[in-house]
């Protein structure tokens, strides 16, 4: 805390003058601070410790150069971890207690850690074809699926940034370090058309601090994106197709005996179909909104072949109403379902894998994900003011499958960690109920303060893994400056 406070009283110092973009000849430098304080109290386990606290810090420095024909980008980053938990690992069945033993067991069993590598590294070519519509991106970059296009619609565009965004692959930037891609990124953008063809490997990073390094995974994804309607009626859709593979020989999740994973060690090979497309109606009673999204999936899980699906649907409204006009609200409700493995000892392996998301945006407690998940959520948002947002989250939560496991995490970090943990349901479907609300406060264009709190009611599947305590509880307090 006294980490936060400190920063907390440079960062009201410097947001009263909001500097220009400092500029060293024509490389333009920025960046930025965060630092968070986090409180966890995991599901409480047999033995460890399930209530700790730590900090987490983020320090990133941009050197950014726009040429005729060629931008190139260096992307500085320094995460600092303080005070991690030691004791915060229980045995199996009830494992990790929270991600601050996640961080503790990625960087060597170390209660500090800190680095600093390139988050990003690339050039950026454009006017190929002498078209201003192509551009290709090569080296260590960023990219979220679904950003490809920003809609014109502003509905559109905070949906597509909030229930899109990252459902298979991003940048994991809720974490302390995150995670980048080194590849190659073509896009043809033109009006309101965008294709983008990526191809990758994901980078260490995530809960390792040391993030130079890369892993033996890879990705190639290709997607069309078309922002379409006008006036009442705006929308935005998209079709893409990601190939994934993994080949790092290492233990797998999944629900099958221990033994027959162990001897199983052959590589991944997924292909995933889908798309979205998101809606804007614009109607007396206020702005209604609606959101579907899907995927299919086939290839090989190791020895099983691999045949699984996703399926999100959505729709909100904020209201015209007069008496409700100063609170701005956005009413929001939906249904996420990630298909569960019916059979661990057939063939087949149909648990849906999200490849390599960033969770956080879906679970704003990260105790779940989209992996053998139904999720029947609400949301209200209230914006009582210009610099503030307030959202409340309700999201009922069970398994598709009672023979699966429950599944959390976000994909390959690190060499030797599959990226997914899976617990034992012992046959129940019931998983939580989880209550959450954050505020954030933008005091100025560089400042911002955030803080959150999530409260897991835990049922069925909770009370036989952790049976002295069944609820949990997440919340932090972060300070952000740009500069």
């Amino acid at each position: 805390m006294r980490t936060i406070g400190i920063l907390f009283l440079c960062t009201a110092a410097m947001a009263q003058q909001a500097p220009a973009p400092l500029k060293l000849g024509n490389i333009i430098v920025t960046g930025s601070i965060r630092a968070r304080a986090y409180g966890w109290d995991w599901f409480e386990a047999s033995t460890g410790t399930s209530n700790y606290a730590y900090s987490g810090n983020l320090l990133r420095l941009n050197l950014f150069e726009k040429r005729k024909g060629m931008d190139w980008g260096l992307d500085l980053a320094a995460p600092v971890l303080l005070g991690l938990p030691d004791n915060a690992t229980a045995p199996a069945p009830q494992g990790a207690l929270g991600l601050g033993s996640n961080y503790y067991s990625a960087n060597a069993n170390s209660r500090n850690s800190a680095m600093v590598f390139a988050k990003q590294a690339f050039i950026r070519i454009k006017g190929l074809g002498a078209s201003d519509a192509n551009t290709l991106q090569l080296g260590r970059f960023e990219f979220n699926d679904g950003t490809e296009l920003i809609p014109r619609n502003a509905t559109l565009a905070v949906l597509k940034r909030d229930r899109i965004s990252q459902r298979l692959i991003g940048t994991f930037g809720f974490t302390d370090v995150g995670r980048s891609f080194d590849g190659a990124h073509y896009a043809f953008t033109r009006g309101a058309t965008g294709f983008n063809v990526v191809a990758a490997t994901p980078t260490r990073g995530v809960f390792q601090t040391d993030g130079w390094g890369w892993n033996r995974a890879a990705f190639g994804y290709a997607a069309f994106t078309r922002d379409w309607g006008h006036g009442r009626h705006s929308a935005d859709t998209r079709v893409f197709a990601l190939e994934y593979g993994d080949w790092r020989n290492v233990l797998k999740t999944d629900s099958r005996a221990l033994a027959v994973r162990r001897g199983d060690l052959s590589n991944i090979r997924i292909e995933t179909f889908g798309g979205h497309s998101i809606h804007a109606f614009t109607t007396k009673a206020g702005t209604l909104d609606a959101v579907v999204w899907g995927a299919a999936q086939t290839g090989k899980w190791g020895t099983q072949a691999h045949r699984a699906y996703s399926f999100d649907a959505e729709g909100g409204l904020q209201p015209a109403w007069s008496k409700l006009k100063p609170l701005k609200p956005w009413i929001r409700g939906g249904f996420t379902i990630g298909s569960g493995d019916s059979n661990p000892n057939d063939a087949t392996h149909g648990t849906f894998f999200q490849v390599l998301p960033t969770p956080r945006p879906y679970a704003r407690f990260p105790f779940f994900n989209m992996m053998n998940t139904e999720d029947r959520f609400a949301a209200l948002i209230l914006r009582p003011h210009a610099k503030v947002t307030v959202s409340s989250e309700f999201h009922a939560l069970r398994l598709s499958n009672a023979s699966d496991l429950w599944y959390a995490g976000g994909g390959v970090f690190q060499p030797w960690t599959f990226g997914y943990i899976g617990r034992p349901t012992s046959g129940k479907r019931s998983l939580g109920n989880l209550y959450d609300t954050s505020v954030e406060f933008r005091a100025t264009r560089q400042a911002s303060f955030t803080a959150y709190y999530g409260r897991a009611q835990g049922l069925a599947t909770m009370r036989q893994i952790y049976p002295k305590g069944k609820d949990a509880g997440f919340g932090y307090i972060e300070l952000l400056y740009r500069f």
